[in-house]
């Protein structure tokens, strides 16, 4: 009876070894294959890591398979999957400072220097001890499960940050779908923490395929933003200028941006400063009696003739304040959106360098 038990023990984890290298070798290729299209232009290199880290698991499934002969106290068994475990951690800590939206309380530090310190020098203290433990053949305890002390590490940064990044994309679903996730590899840790009885093998089988399939949805989330967030061409956009009272009494300014894909309209609210100036370039391209174009004052001019804007960073401010509208502040980038959002807006006299008009045409343009 214990022989046939056996065979059984290790015909599943023969299975379950063919299945987990196959499927986490082919999540690994179509997430690299998604990276190599669009992540590779973009110098994001965040969507690697999560695919390196979904490859640790195909090894890891290989070892089952080698091992799936041996016993499961196997200590060169246990020693390798902890190994590919930890790396798999580690990658998903270091592929989270390339996340674009990050959760205030934790921004800063994700985003430091000293996050690698942060999260190698737990792995390193970690590694270590397994590799001892493989070396030596003898069992330290706690020193065992090093490895899934790091995974809750993980899962506590990983959990939030996806949660972040699904619920500012609108996407709340997926969000509580994160929270889901997130509970069930806990309770999978807390099994092999205490050691049960309980078929571990299953646990592991749900918890991977669920983040694998969020490892998905992060990626076709990030498509779907760049998608609506393209910087529309100057016909393509069209602009109308608004004012209203709110509830207390106060004069809000605002203007509406049609043409954005994905959306019907984006309302960006500005201030007194931004929108006046605004509406004075919209002013001049409308009136057929104005020059449509603005001049911008020369630096350190010291005459008495005035000019239509005081200094090129009323221009930078301007962008600034509407992108901030757009995409929030610090999510957008100089050449992603800075560049082609100007370009679209305005247009550079090329014989006067300080001579400046918007670029919109004047039928796209609501006043």
């Amino acid at each position: 009876m214990l022989f046939i038990n056996q065979q059984i023990d290790s015909e599943v984890l023969n299975f379950y070894g063919w299945w987990q290298s196959s499927v986490c070798f082919f999540a690994f290729m179509a997430l690299m294959a998604i990276w190599w299209h669009i992540g590779k232009k973009q110098k994001d290199f965040g969507q690697v890591w999560l695919a390196l880290s979904v490859l640790c698991w195909c090894f890891s499934g290989m070892f089952e398979i080698y091992f799936s002969k041996s016993s499961p106290l196997n200590l060169y068994y246990q020693g390798w999957l902890s190994i590919f475990s930890l790396f798999n951690s580690l990658f998903i800590l270091l592929a989270l400072p390339w996340f674009r939206y990050l959760p205030s309380p934790l921004k800063h530090l994700i985003k430091s220097n000293t996050w690698k310190y942060i999260v190698g020098i737990p792995f390193i203290f970690s590694l270590g001890p397994t590799i001892n433990l493989m070396v030596s053949g003898k069992s330290y305890g706690i020193i065992n499960q090093l490895d899934v002390y790091y995974a809750f590490f993980t899962l506590i940064f990983l959990g939030y940050v996806l949660w972040e990044s699904f619920e500012k994309r609108r996407l709340k679903l997926l969000s509580w779908l994160t929270v889901l996730c997130t509970m069930v590899i806990l309770v999978a840790q807390l099994y092999k923490l205490l050691n049960t009885s309980i078929n571990l093998l299953l646990f592991s089988a749900i918890f991977k395929t669920c983040l694998i399939m969020l490892f998905f949805a992060l990626a076709m989330s990030w498509v779907k933003e760049l998608a609506e967030n393209v910087i529309p061409k100057s016909e393509n956009l069209s602009l109308i200028f608004s004012k209203t009272l709110n509830k207390t009494g106060k004069l809000e300014q605002y203007i509406h941006l049609n043409g954005f894909p994905g959306s019907k309209e984006r309302k960006v609210t500005l201030s007194g400063a931004h929108y006046n100036l605004l509406l004075k370039f919209a002013q001049h391209k409308k009136s057929e009696a104005f020059d449509d174009w603005l001049e911008i004052k020369p630096k350190n001019y010291e005459h008495n003739k005035e000019f239509e804007i005081n200094d090129h960073n009323q221009i930078k401010r301007l962008l600034s304040a509407i992108l901030d509208n757009l995409f929030g502040k610090e999510n957008w980038s100089k050449d992603h959106h800075y560049i082609p959002l100007k370009n679209t807006l305005f247009q550079m006299s090329e014989h006067k360098a300080r001579k400046i008009r918007l670029a919109l045409p004047k039928e796209n343009i609501f006043l």
